[in-house]
């Protein structure tokens, strides 16, 4: 999700822009010559033809330059403080501040003064009080202080008053957008916190409403605009504008409208820890419903090639775009049905190659049991409970139908993305859902045979062409940012499906070491340099640290005190 931004107005970025512009300025210059010429009745253009021609330039450029509602739109908005008084986060989180840990590398403390946090948690104050002072490596003890509470300290932008139904509007950092999987997974770590804090868990509840309220309305899309209500300005994202969709699409309420798989199911998980957590079906509305029917719409449509027998194309979602071009008009790379649901971008926002992403239908199998578990429970429509046990029942037959391959070095694999037609990637991708994350999802035990090998090969420079190792980080990355820029949130992957102790232990001392001294974990760090990373401020991979740390404390507690 890394979005480009630069201090230039966004009409003098685009030389379409400035064309228009100057037609605008012609235009209006030659209305005002004819006005002139004409009082003065010289031989010009009648003046009938001159306003016409005019005008039609005009319309011409707030058609085709301007972004729809563009003067109510802010261009890239600086994340928004508690108080003026308060530091920009996104400025801020650029620079170490004291105090320092008193380890070897002297992390900094990251958090914002007090008054400055956008939400304090009472149960995550007392974790971090039990935690820190008794953990032996300091630096780590700094960056587990940082990164737990960051999501909570920096990217609340909006609640709901107390006297009306939660709503949480939650960005994902450096980013003024709520994305459905990036606030799913930046919660997650709270959710058992949440048990003993009735503030925290009306957060939770304000972003499950939240999240039912956007893919209700468009299941297909993964990042959203401030709500109305909040009375915060939606951001103008220049990759978003000028997009055609076979579905219309209000960007002050869309920030990007990209079709995940994960989003849905994250969306689908959030609801289900909260549930199970917290005990509480309260959310379970009438919008709540009315989304589950959406997107068990959307994944009846996802399901069916591309193209059928009579050569009649399936299409309910294309992204057409100058600036992200996808092949066959936005629709992309054909599929055959497999059982097995299809995406158009992966969890990293980079498009597919192939459109069945493995370890989207894997996360998604899990999540669609949880679901039926709960309305079973409750004793609630039963149709949605055959549903979806039918829809994750034959999504996981494919993937073991459809999905594994004999590796001529590894084994039998997971492939990371297929066509039904026999086309595979053998690769993973830092962002989870991963390949790698596979016994984390639920998905399978990481003693898994297949699963294993998969380990292997994705650990090898032979076996994944996103996994890298330089003399200061290592991992897998993605074509989101570079070949030389694995993302830590892989390594977090690796800690959370390892029952290896000293695997653990190294991979602990790798990510303490590579927050290029700012002790937040980054998106991603060059292998070379630690001090060259991309995304200081991502609260989902501080998140996914600190919930990797808490997940040791109760396992492995000897690593940690």
């Amino acid at each position: 999700m890394l979005i480009k931004a630069t201090d230039s107005p966004v009409l003098l970025r685009n030389p379409r822009y400035l064309l228009l512009l100057l037609f605008l300025i012609l235009s209006f210059s030659l209305i005002s010559t004819s006005l002139l010429f004409s009082i003065q009745e010289q031989k010009m253009p009648p003046l009938s033809l001159t306003l016409l021609l005019g005008t039609a330039a005009i319309q011409s450029f707030v058609a085709h330059a301007l972004p729809p509602k563009f003067f109510v739109f802010s261009e890239r908005q600086t994340i928004a403080t508690v108080n003026e008084s308060c530091p920009i986060y996104s400025e801020y989180s650029t620079v170490p501040h004291e105090p320092a840990s008193g380890g070897p590398l002297g992390l900094p403390t990251m958090r914002p003064d007090e008054g400055c946090r956008t939400f304090t948690s009472t149960a995550v104050e007392d974790l971090l009080n039990d935690y820190t002072p008794r953990m032996k490596d300091r630096d780590l003890a700094m960056l587990f202080t940082n990164a737990l509470p960051n999501t909570l300290d920096t990217t609340v932008r909006w609640q709901s008053d107390e006297d009306q139904e939660p709503s949480s509007f939650i960005v994902t950092g450096d980013i003024e957008a709520m994305w459905i999987r990036d606030s799913c997974n930046q919660l997650a770590t709270y959710q058992p916190l949440a048990v003993n804090d009735s503030a925290l868990r009306r957060l939770i509840k304000g972003a499950i409403a939240i999240q039912a309220d956007y893919l209700g309305e468009y299941p297909y899309c993964g990042a959203f605009q401030p709500p109305a209500a909040s009375g915060l300005a939606p951001t103008f994202n220049e990759w978003a504008y000028g997009v055609e969709y076979p579905f219309t699409v209000d960007n002050q309420t869309v920030f990007e409208c990209k079709y995940e798989l994960d989003s849905i199911a994250g969306f689908m998980k959030l609801s289900r820890q909260y549930y199970e957590y917290q005990n509480d079906s309260s959310y379970l509305t009438s919008t709540w419903f009315n989304t589950l029917d959406t997107i068990f719409e959307l994944l009846d449509n996802q399901t069916a090639s591309t193209v059928d027998e009579n050569g009649e194309v399936h299409a309910t979602y294309s992204f057409d775009s100058d600036k992200i071009p996808v092949v066959n008009g936005g629709v992309g790379h054909p599929v055959k049905e497999t059982g097995m649901i299809r995406t158009s971008f992966r969890p990293s926002d980079d498009l597919v190659i192939y459109g069945f992403h493995i370890p989207d239908n894997a996360l998604l199998t899990v999540e669609l049991r949880g679901v039926a578990k709960i309305l079973k429970t409750e004793g609630l429509r039963d149709d949605l409970v055959t549903k979806a046990t039918e829809i994750a029942d034959r999504v996981e037959r494919a993937i073991w139908d459809h999905g594994v391959f004999d590796h001529p070095e590894f084994g039998y694999v997971f492939a990371y993305e297929i066509d039904g037609f026999g086309g595979r990637v053998f690769m993973d991708d830092a962002n989870v859902p991963s390949l790698m994350s596979l016994p984390y999802l639920g998905f399978l035990d990481a003693e898994n045979g297949v699963y294993k090998n998969t380990r292997k090969m994705l650990t090898s420079t032979q076996g994944n062409p996103y996994f890298v190792r330089g003399k200061e980080f290592y991992g897998i990355g993605g074509p989101h940012a570079n070949l030389t820029k694995p993302w830590p949130m892989n390594l977090v992957s690796v800690m959370v499906t390892s029952d290896d102790k000293e695997e653990i232990k190294n991979t602990l001392a790798w990510l303490t070491n590579s927050t290029g001294g700012l002790g937040l974990i980054h998106e991603s760090v060059n292998i070379h340099n630690s001090s060259d990373y991309t995304r200081q401020w991502f609260a989902w991979a501080n998140s996914y640290f600190a919930e990797a740390v808490i997940k040791i404390a109760g396992e492995y507690p000897d690593l940690l005190f």
